[in-house]
């Protein structure tokens, strides 16, 4: 099971549009996560429309739409995998041990919020995952976006995809 990682796409505010980079992994995506932050309808409409599975979130820049049709946290079993995703987890330090208490039972947690990659594990074993952004790279020197397999509740080929500059 291929997975297409992304968040805080901020769209029309940071782009005005998705990039190639991220819509050419959509038709090889089996499911695509979105960790919050997508600030117009428009992007989870298009993101519904062409996912053949979305997972996804309402961020703290989100308006009452699009928190009328996303949670605040989504939980999935992903080929025996137990995913958990949510925009937020609050300062770097410490992440790992407030995770693991808010989220005891899952294997692999998506976030975004600080649209700095992230790729870490709890004492217990779980993977934290933040795919930076695809359209607003802050301090970072790319805009990014994560890919990953999930065979039998492993995940593999976790890959940071760099988005080059316009």
């Amino acid at each position: 099971m291929r997975l297409l990682l992304t968040a805080d796409t901020h769209l029309p505010k940071r782009a005005k549009r998705l990039p190639d980079a991220l819509l050419d992994e959509l038709p090889s995506a089996d499911v695509v996560i979105h960790a919050g932050d997508w600030v117009d309808v428009a992007t989870l409409d298009l993101l519904e429309g062409r996912a053949r599975r979305l997972i996804g979130v309402y961020g703290n820049n989100d308006g009452p739409e699009l928190r009328a049709r996303l949670p605040e946290v989504a939980r999935a079993e992903l080929d025996g995998l137990r995913l958990a995703v949510v925009h937020e987890t609050g300062p770097a330090q410490g992440r790992e041990r407030r995770c693991a208490a808010r989220f005891p039972d899952t294997d692999l947690l998506v976030f975004g919020h600080s649209h700095i990659p992230w790729d870490t594990r709890t004492e217990g074993g779980m993977r934290l995952l933040n795919p930076g952004s695809p359209t607003d790279r802050r301090r970072q020197p790319h805009r990014t976006f994560m890919t990953a397999t999930v065979t039998a509740g492993e995940l593999t080929g976790v890959r940071l995809h760099r988005i080059p500059h316009d």
